[in-house]
């Protein structure tokens, strides 16, 4: 469980480090771009990402998978809350930036911030599984910029952000659990869909 745990934070800190640099590039293109690091960082050594792994629970579904999910989120909100928290004090500049964009991310209806969420989900899974099948960080470099680009959701990285804000309240609890449920369900979409496809004796191009 510890094991666990402590891999959910490590994954937690490398999205500690893509958020900052969003937070803090004056083209957000860039920072989109740059954001990249956490992923890349997190698939190469092997962290447990919350986000990374859900999309492959329709394939496993069992005991030792859903704890390993489970874990894995606890301790990304661990390591990204005491990240978040940390940079607001070392960097005030951050902490500003973070509220200004969590500001906004609480005036989206509730069914468009699960939308967000579930479409940043996809990404997340086409770019890890793209990276676990074809040993290519293309699908990281890719996706991870049209996530943050098209204003996707990303939970982990949210959680990131409201820490380094400052922002607590219930409305922002509830907020990043709609965008947990919205990438827990983008992430499992494909691979659903894919399975319907295999029993029914087709492939793919």
């Amino acid at each position: 469980m510890l094991k666990k745990i402590c891999s959910g934070i490590a994954a937690g800190v490398c999205i500690c480090l893509g958020g900052a640099v969003y937070l803090a590039a004056e083209s957000k293109v860039v920072g989109a771009i740059l954001f990249s690091v956490a992923l890349l960082c997190i698939c190469y050594k092997g962290y447990a990402l919350f986000t990374g792994k859900v999309g492959y629970v329709p394939e496993t579904h069992d005991r030792e998978s859903n704890s390993v999910l489970l874990f894995a989120l606890l301790g990304n909100a661990i390591g990204t809350v005491l990240g978040g928290w940390v940079l607001r004090l070392a960097l005030p500049n951050l902490g500003a930036a973070a509220e200004t964009l969590c500001a906004a991310k609480l005036l989206q209806p509730w069914w468009a911030t699960l939308v967000r969420g579930c479409f940043c989900g996809i990404l997340m899974y086409l770019a890890v599984s793209i990276y676990r099948d074809n040993k290519t960080p293309l699908g990281i470099l890719f996706c991870i910029p049209v996530f943050i680009l098209s204003g996707f959701e990303h939970s982990i990285a949210d959680i990131f952000y409201f820490a380094a804000s400052g922002i607590v309240s219930l409305r922002a609890f509830g907020f990043l659990w709609l965008v947990i449920l919205g990438n827990a369900a983008g992430g499992m979409l494909l691979p659903l869909l894919n399975g319907l496809w295999n029993k029914g004796g087709r492939h793919g191009a």
